[in-house]
């Protein structure tokens, strides 16, 4: 008696756990089998999403079971237990049971099923949204496409730079990268997202030129790459995550505009951007090339290296390499020469001749320069550049209104500089006793 009452009570809890079986014309989708169901199907599919316990849910099911028998062959009919997996009906905004959509021929845009609920209406709405889609094929028109990655790229150009990621694509992208990415968890039903789609767009475009690629901004349909919104923990959407190699990922929670999402980028880069590289000016080439892709050059006249030596000449540019890695987010150029090397280069910029260690900061666009007036010491020049840094600091014009001629020189060995050899003067034939009597 005890072994026939257990077997009907798990018969029960199984009938109240499932309101549909394999033997079924409904297909029982979950999270596991959902995307390849349903997503990357070329069929049009009715979804259910129930909840066992739910009346509603209980007395829709024969009437459901009958429409995907007829539908059989022609159109998908399956059923998501969504009291079970929440996650799968939260992505898909389901607040009530049940909750039917229609999944046509773009995936990513489900739509909600209003009419009746018998299995005559439900056969209805199937062959009518069958039909539209027969149509739109005929004439062309795809209507949406399969895939998370052509439907956020369908919109034109303007989304040419938001890089589409996968639960297969993820890793070998972001996580073995040296670049910075910043990626957008999305669901294609979630308003905010389709709010926040142009404003990713744009700063994506603005972010690859300004950073040279190194910062990377792309976008994981959460509701596909469910593997990638498990492991990250996505509970809403948009969330935004920023990826850097080495470090554990955080979440962005700036503001959602493309000036927001672009200062944070560009903070991201000069973050993470190697210090400028310091550059001796040896040839014309030099200096151009770095103050015409700058805002600012920073150029520094060491003293000779007769004056200082290696190591005295090593301290001076250690103090400027410290000044480039403070002040790298402001992206500008930093060159040095020794004294009496570019003469003409010194007289343009006010230095002229004496003063060393002297610095000046060079806009080459308006060929104008400040001169630093304090020490040449980390503390002088770090309160020369934040003056300059905030619009503030005399500036005067560089001589001539442009850069005279560079001479092209020698680079600095890294050695102690040696006096010139000079010749030995044989005093052998000198009679310094009659040179003596002479003199007085």
């Amino acid at each position: 008696l005890l072994f026939i009452l257990g077997t009907v009570s798990c018969t029960l809890f199984l009938a109240v756990n499932s309101l549909y079986s394999a033997s079924d014309d409904v297909i029982e989708l979950t999270p596991t089998n959902f995307n390849k169901e349903v997503i990357q199907s070329d069929s049009l599919w009715l979804v259910e999403f129930y909840a066992p316990w739910c009346g509603h849910c209980q007395r829709l099911t024969p009437e459901w079971k009958k429409a995907a028998t007829a539908l059989k062959g022609v159109v998908k009919v399956g059923a998501v237990d969504a009291d079970k997996h929440q996650s799968l009906g939260g992505q898909y905004g389901v607040r009530g049971f049940p909750t039917i959509k229609i999944f046509g021929a773009n995936k990513n845009k489900a739509e909600d099923y209003q009419g009746g609920r018998t299995s005559d209406a439900i056969v209805d709405a199937a062959l009518s949204a069958l039909r539209s889609l027969v149509k739109d094929r005929l004439s062309g028109r795809s209507g949406g496409y399969s895939s998370g990655k052509q439907s956020r790229e369908s919109g034109g150009g303007d989304k040419k730079d938001v890089i589409e990621l996968t639960d297969d694509s993820f890793d070998k992208n972001v996580l073995n990268s040296e670049d910075v990415w910043m990626v957008e968890f999305y669901a294609p039903w979630c308003g905010h997202c389709k709010n926040l789609e142009p404003e990713w767009a744009a700063a994506a475009t603005e972010v690859k030129e300004q950073t040279k690629g190194k910062v990377k901004l792309a976008a994981v349909d959460a509701t596909v790459n469910q593997m990638l919104a498990g492991r990250y923990g996505i509970r809403g959407f948009p969330t935004i995550k920023i990826f850097q190699k080495g470090e554990d990922p955080v979440d962005y929670d700036g503001g959602r505009t493309r000036s927001d999402i672009i200062a944070r980028a560009l903070d991201l880069f000069s973050d993470n951007a190697p210090p400028p590289e310091l550059l001796e000016i040896i040839s014309e080439d030099v200096l151009k090339s770095t103050c015409d892709a700058h805002q600012l050059c920073i150029i520094s006249v060491l003293p000779h290296i007769l004056d200082t030596g290696a190591s005295g000449r090593n301290s001076y540019l250690d103090v400027m390499l410290k000044m480039a890695e403070k002040y790298k987010k402001k992206m500008w150029g930093w060159l040095w020469t020794e004294a009496g090397a570019q003469s003409d280069l010194e007289s343009s910029l006010g230095i002229g001749g004496f003063g060393y260690p002297a610095m000046a900061a060079v806009n080459a666009r308006k060929m104008k320069f400040a001169l630093l007036k304090g020490s040449f010491s980390e503390q002088g020049i770090n309160e020369f550049l934040r003056e300059l840094s905030v619009g503030r600091g005399s500036t005067a014009p560089v001589g001539g209104g442009a850069f005279p001629k560079i001479h092209s020189v020698e680079p600095w060995d890294g050695k102690d500089g040696e006096l010139p050899v000079e010749d030995d003067i044989d005093l052998s034939d000198v009679d310094l006793d009659d040179w003596d009597k002479d003199e007085l």
